[in-house]
């Protein structure tokens, strides 16, 4: 029978986070995510960066709706992280103007480029992930005038139907 060697090994378990500094919110799957939808790629000579978010919004009816289910996903992942509601209120508004951009074709998916849902989501889990830190006042007012401005815009759009329709009643008639 061979013999066995006994070898010494010193094992040492490290906690999750291993810098004081790090917060709960820099999450690196969240971060890589955010990245590739938002700027992982560099027009040449130019300091643009753009991500998979324009270049999957350019499928048609397929592709908005798939970067809006990846941009969601990263915030229900934000909620695990303890993220106070009213910022997820808000981090979903921001998807939402992301999707409203990539309904329009083509231009768009070029202000998508410029937008970055994903990244501004981030930072967002960045700065309030696990904190007691309640929303501000200023959080309020940016997520009650985006509401408030989308529902302007629905009441305009019926206003316009309804004149539309108003128009081409009497013009019937």
């Amino acid at each position: 029978m061979p013999k066995v060697r006994e070898v010494e090994a010193d094992v040492e378990v490290l906690p999750r986070e291993t810098r004081a500094d790090t917060k709960l919110g820099d999450d690196p799957f969240i971060a890589l995510v955010a990245r590739l939808m938002d700027e992982a790629f560099v027009i040449p000579g130019t300091n643009i960066r753009f991500g998979l978010d324009p270049l999957i919004g350019l499928l048609p009816g397929f592709g908005p709706v798939a970067s809006s289910v990846i941009s969601l996903a990263l915030i229900g992942l934000s909620a695990r992280l303890r993220v106070p509601k009213i910022i997820l209120a808000r981090m979903a508004v921001n998807v939402l103007l992301n999707a409203g951009l990539d309904a329009v074709p083509v231009v768009g998916d070029a202000l998508s480029i410029f937008f970055r849902s994903n990244t501004r989501n981030h930072e967002l889990l960045r700065k309030y992930a696990g904190t007691a830190q309640p929303a501000s006042r200023g959080d309020w007012l940016f997520l009650i005038a985006l509401l408030g401005g989308a529902g302007l815009a629905i009441l305009a759009f019926f206003v316009g139907l309804f004149y539309l329709a108003s128009q081409l009643f009497t013009a019937l008639r």
